[in-house]
């Protein structure tokens, strides 16, 4: 797994950057991700190739990153609010990854969103496993279909657990699914 930092500074040194912040006009950089017409004010969605879109909640804080350099988005780094990331790993070569200051998740193929808030990451796999990392520590579990986990600084151990339906529509509502 790459760390957090290191994503950071590629997404900034080489450029290429999509940054959304509360009250701030959208500024695309990546041609490749072109946003998707919506009439919600309280999301977005960018269509990064085919295989590859990503929804983000109204104010969220993050930029897009190409690790290997083709050209081709490959990681969010999720500073704030919540994201949905949808990956088809028939068309989507080489996985994505969704990077926040605690936690770092990783996949191959699946649909899966994350929650970054003050000190805490939250992770919930829709569909297909991802692999979750505790930046700190390093300490990792796996999520299967309907788990998630929360990762933050003051708890040591990572517990995978079902989410019950409340929090996963809670969670959903605020990314319009």
């Amino acid at each position: 797994m790459i760390h957090a930092s290191s994503i950071r500074s590629l997404g900034l040194t080489a450029g290429i950057l999509f940054v959304i912040g509360a009250g701030t006009a959208f500024a695309q950089i990546l041609t490749n991700c072109p946003l998707q017409p919506t009439v919600s004010t309280e999301r977005r969605t960018l269509n990064c190739q085919p295989g590859l879109s990503i929804t983000v909640e109204r104010g969220a804080h993050f930029h897009l990153a190409d690790r290997n350099r083709d050209g081709r988005v490959d990681a969010i780094v999720l500073d704030s609010k919540a994201a949905l990331v949808d990956v088809d790993s028939s068309r989507v070569q080489g996985g994505f990854e969704v990077v926040t200051p605690q936690a770092i998740a990783a996949v191959r193929g699946t649909r899966w969103a994350v929650d970054a808030q003050r000190g805490k990451t939250s992770v919930l796999v829709l569909r297909g496993r991802v692999a979750v990392n505790k930046v700190s520590t390093g300490q990792g579990v796996t999520l299967g279909q309907g788990q998630g986990v929360d990762v933050d600084r003051t708890r040591s151990a990572l517990h995978v657990n079902p989410w019950g339906q409340p929090r996963i529509n809670a969670l959903m509502a605020r990314l319009g699914q």
